[in-house]
C-alpha cells in the first residue's frame, strides 16, 4: 500500500487538492478534521487541564485556543505535545483499516507534515503550492483573517520553496481548478504505474 503525504501552507488549496484525491477514490486521513473531533473528545480533558478557560460546553473553543496562542506563541509547544500523539493514534487506526480493505494507496492529510518529521512515516509527499499572491489573497478573504494573523501562521510553516524543493510530486492549484485535477490524476497514474513496474 502506498502512503501518499499530503501538505502545503495554508491557502495553497490542499483541503481541495484531497477532496480530488478523494473523488478518485482514494481514502484520505484528513488530520485537521481528526483535530475538530478530537477537541471535541479525547483531546479536551487534557486541553482544559493545560489551557484554563479554553473549553466551552463541553468542547474546545478554538477561538480561545487561538487568543491564548496568540498571547503566549511558545504554548503551541504544549499544546502539539498534547494533540500530536492523539492524532497520530488515529493515522495508525486508518492506515490498520485500509490494509485490510487491500487498499492500494491511501492519502494521510497532514498540514505540518515537514514541521513534524512526518514525512518519515509516508511512502511519498504530494505538496499543494501556488503563486505567493494568489495564496495571500485567498487567505485574507478568510472570515476573522488579518494580515497578522496570516503572518504568524506563516512563521509556523515551512516556507513554500523549501516544500516544493523537497516533494516528489507538487500540485500547482493557481491555474484553476480542472487544471489541478488532471495533475492529481497523473499523480496517481504515476504512482501505480511505479507499483507495478516495483512489483
Amino acid at each position: 500500500m502506498i502512503v501518499v503525504g499530503l501538505t502545503g501552507s495554508i491557502g495553497m488549496g490542499k483541503s481541495t487538492t484531497a477532496k480530488m484525491f478523494a473523488d478518485a477514490g482514494i481514502a484520505v486521513n484528513d488530520a485537521d478534521r481528526v483535530v475538530h473531533e478530537l477537541y471535541r473528545g479525547k483531546a479536551v480533558e487534557p486541553v482544559e487541564a493545560a489551557f484554563p478557560g479554553a473549553v466551552r460546553n463541553g468542547e474546545v473553543d478554538r477561538s480561545e485556543l487561538s487568543k491564548n496562542l496568540a498571547r503566549n506563541p511558545a504554548n503551541f509547544k504544549l499544546l502539539e505535545s498534547i494533540i500530536h500523539p492523539l492524532v497520530r493514534e488515529r493515522e495508525l487506526e486508518f492506515l490498520e483499516a485500509q490494509r485490510k480493505a487491500a487498499a492500494d494507496m491511501v492519502v494521510l492529510d497532514i498540514p505540518l507534515l515537514y514541521e513534524t518529521g512526518a514525512e518519515k512515516r509516508v511512502d511519498v509527499v504530494v505538496v499543494v503550492s501556488c503563486d505567493a499572491e494568489i495564496q495571500r489573497k485567498r487567505v485574507l478573504e478568510r472570515p476573522g483573517m488579518t494580515p497578522e494573523k496570516f503572518a504568524m501562521i506563516l512563521e509556523r510553516q515551512t516556507p513554500d520553496a523549501e516544500k516544493r524543493r523537497r516533494a516528489d510530486f507538487v500540485v500547482d492549484t493557481g491555474h484553476g481548478l480542472e487544471a489541478a485535477r488532471k495533475q492529481v490524476l497523473d499523480i496517481i497514474d504515476s504512482l501505480r504505474r511505479r507499483a507495478k513496474a516495483e512489483a
